[in-house]
């Protein structure tokens, strides 16, 4: 498993698991709470979903929250210039369970629009509309919320920055923005070189834009997350480090009293 950081002069870490992925320990183990952040397509909410599954945690992705209220602000005119619209539509939003457990889906006055809000109106708009300090200082406390109990794997952009920044375990996804764009156009069935790949491309980079440089929680590892690094991954490879480094930290949750009481 690859990791660097995308910071200039960062030091280079690399997740090496201790554990075999997906096996817990005997004793039942702490309940953390995991921060998975990284730019769009970066595989943060199906790698988060997946390591989640196979270590008995929720999922949470909060970028679903932001997609449901840009497909409603276009569906109900509502500019991204508008703040005070934007926090209101939030009441009208919420994410529900999948089969699994994972809080992946959006439900928009109790319809389901998952499907709604991957499309590319609502990839073009999203990077705005979230960059509304009233939006996100809304939605913010319904994060938090969420991660009280612990036992959770929560996705998104400013996770361990902003939303939960004494998170017991920080991680950053990154990838090249080709590798990010090969992966969205994939995943939509569409044609590798055709005019919509290229679309796709250039919203990333200009959403990768956007997130780093907006006033309000921009886009960047917090100072204390593993950065793994996806390119050339295998999708296992990458939930297999996350699931490894999930295990490495209860382990270290766990021994805390014993060492502690050692001094």
């Amino acid at each position: 498993m690859k990791a660097s950081d995308c910071r200039p002069g960062a030091t280079l870490a690399i997740l090496t698991p201790m554990h075999s992925p997906g096996l817990a320990p005997a004793s039942d183990p702490p309940r953390l709470v995991v921060a998975i952040d990284g730019p769009g397509s970066s595989g943060k909410s199906s790698v988060g979903a997946a390591a989640a599954l196979r270590v008995g945690y929720r999922f949470c992705d909060t970028g679903m929250l932001y997609r449901a209220v840009t497909w409603l602000a276009l569906a109900r005119g509502v500019r991204a210039t508008d703040p005070e619209g934007l926090r209101d539509l939030a009441a009208e939003v919420e994410l529900a369970a999948d089969g699994d457990g994972r809080l992946s889906r959006v439900l928009v006055d109790g319809i389901d629009r998952t499907d709604d809000v991957h499309t590319p109106p609502v990839d073009a708009a999203v990077s705005a509309v979230s960059a509304a300090p009233e939006l996100r200082a809304e939605l913010l406390q319904r994060q938090r919320a969420l991660a009280q109990s612990g036992g959770i794997v929560m996705a998104g952009r400013d996770i361990g920055t902003v939303v939960l920044p004494d998170a017991d375990l920080k991680l950053y996804l990154d990838a090249s923005v080709v590798e990010r764009a090969r992966r969205r156009v994939e995943e939509r069935g569409l044609e590798p070189t055709g005019p919509e790949a290229e679309a796709i491309l250039a919203a990333l980079r200009e959403r990768d834009r956007l997130d780093s440089t907006r006033a309000v929680a921009p886009l960047h590892p917090a100072s204390d997350a593993r950065i793994i690094a996806t390119d050339g991954n295998r999708f296992e490879d990458t939930v297999d480090a996350v699931v490894g480094a999930i295990l490495d930290a209860q382990a270290r949750r766990a021994a805390e009293p014993e060492e502690s009481g050692t001094r």
